[in-house]
């Protein structure tokens, strides 16, 4: 079924154009609830702590670069634990559940939010939802011990399973009420955020005290206002290997062509940061900046010149890119969709090496050496690298000390290198994309020295100030510059 929400946003107006974007509470529905000591007052880990809780009152901005007479601007509230909690100990019955595709560090997030609500809060009721949404359907759970996911972070995928769609929101909230579950974390995409956002508003019109909060989980990083999505350093480090085999098959033939394809739907970049990080690509192909084939400032004009001069070539190409291409090829191509709603995309990687076999070997008689890889999943089953298993741990940390605090209705992210605590919809609003007229694009383009690949349209529009169509708006945080930056602090 689909999944519609009526999410309302919670704001708070201050001076000086100071706007919070605040998060639910269970206070918000359910009044005079009574509230207890945070055990971390008496936790050993934290007796070294100079603060031990955040303070109610701390925000944090969506936009650090501000001019002097700029207003305050947006803020989320701040992740981290509160002096007081509004669920004892003893009372917790919490679940986890994984939704959408596998990403590096599903398992990871999985073990600190067990290992947080056991080591930091005394919660030792955990159950794991089997199979993703349709878990709750079948009343799939296993009992999640500290003992349970000690080394589950050093394994690819998810010891949950996971699965898309399967949303019946009244079947999940019962299996919710059948269970006792009084805080609930689903970690998953923005097509399983929305699906949370929606679980929340039904356990709220229910009147239940039950917390509903969300880690955000996209390998593409395409997750609007968080800093990064976390196993994007992963993927980006294991899609070298990829590049690096394609730059040695290319490197010891004639006029050898290594094509690499990389995950990234409607955002490329995995593709440009794998291609900025390698050093070796000659080409990057994504789906927010057109390209086209034949004629003057054409790709195929580029892998010839690229030919003459050093014998070799590597291009990697995103898996959302050319599908316009392909479309206007195919037009019987059918439009269909995963269980998420995700469009079925065609395997542009395989199109364009061959359009680059037949263009060459057969229009222009000139003989190459062409290999196409795909390390797609590979790249999403690896375990994460030692930065996203980092990340991890803090994303599972502060999501854990919002829920004992009784916030609700939030996903767990890092704006600006700081922990915060932000509503559903501003997760799922839309997609982030790689900035085309960003500082990043323009790094990548001076480092392959490839065209832009811009139709004299797109030219056009950009000389008027009319950005293409990938411009962000203004007010987002998340452009391609500051998108893949490692920020792991703990504050």
């Amino acid at each position: 079924m689909g999944i519609e929400s009526k999410y309302q946003m919670k704001v708070v107006e201050g001076d000086n154009g100071y706007v919070l974007e605040d998060v639910p509470h269970l206070t918000d529905y359910i009044p005079h609830l009574p509230t207890y000591d945070n055990p971390l007052q008496s936790n050993p880990a934290y007796s070294v702590v100079k603060q031990y809780f955040v303070d109610m009152d701390d925000t944090v901005p969506q936009k650090i670069v501000v001019h002097k007479d700029s207003p305050r601007g947006l803020h989320f509230r701040r992740a981290g634990p509160r002096q007081k909690v509004y669920f004892s100990s003893d009372d917790v019955r919490a679940c986890i559940v994984t939704c959408g595709g596998l990403c590096p560090g599903l398992n990871t997030v999985i073990r600190e939010i067990v290992h947080s609500l056991d080591y930091m809060y005394g919660v030792d009721k955990v159950l794991g939802i089997e199979g993703g949404y349709r878990g709750f359907y079948a009343k799939n759970t296993i009992n999640l011990t500290p003992k349970l996911v000690d080394d589950i972070h050093k394994r690819g995928g998810t010891i949950l399973g996971t699965s898309r769609g399967g949303h019946d929101t009244t079947k999940i909230v019962d299996s919710i009420q059948d269970h006792g579950i009084n805080q609930v974390y689903i970690i998953g995409g923005d097509g399983t955020q929305k699906g949370a956002a929606v679980i929340y508003e039904e356990i709220r019109r229910r009147g239940l005290k039950v917390v509903v909060a969300g880690i955000p989980k996209t390998i593409d990083n395409d997750i609007p206002v968080i800093d990064k999505s976390f196993g994007f350093d992963t993927a980006v480090e294991e899609a070298q290997r990829a590049i690096n085999a394609a730059h040695v098959e290319a490197q010891s033939a004639e006029n050898g062509i290594g094509v690499v394809k990389l995950m990234g739907r409607y955002s490329g970049f995995i593709a440009m940061y794998a291609t900025l990080a390698s050093r070796d690509v000659d080409c990057c192909l994504i789906p927010e900046s057109p390209f086209y084939l034949e004629g003057s400032g054409g790709l195929f004009e580029f892998v010839k010149k690229s030919l003459r001069e050093d014998g070799h070539m590597v291009i990697v190409i995103a898996e959302g890119a050319g599908q316009e291409l392909l479309a206007e090829e195919n037009s019987h191509a059918r439009s269909e969709q995963d269980a998420s709603g995700n469009k079925l995309l065609q395997d542009v990687g395989l199109w364009v090496s061959q359009k680059i076999r037949d263009h060459f070997e057969k229009k222009l008689k000139m003989p190459i050496t062409l290999k196409y890889i795909d390390p797609t999943y590979m790249i999403r089953a690896v375990p994460s690298n030692a930065s996203d298993n980092v990340y991890c741990t803090i994303l599972a940390q502060s999501c854990v000390h919002g829920a004992m605090a009784g916030y609700t209705g939030f996903t767990s992210g890092v704006v600006n290198g700081r922990q915060t605590y932000i509503p559903f919809n501003r997760i799922t609003e839309k997609q982030n994309k790689v900035v085309i007229t960003d500082r990043m694009w323009a790094r990548l383009l001076s480092s392959t020295n490839q065209p832009s690949f811009l139709s004299t349209k797109d030219i056009v529009e950009v000389q008027k100030g009319q950005h293409p169509p990938t411009q962000l708006l203004d007010g987002d945080n998340n452009d391609s510059e500051t998108s893949g930056k490692q920020n792991t602090s703990m504050a």
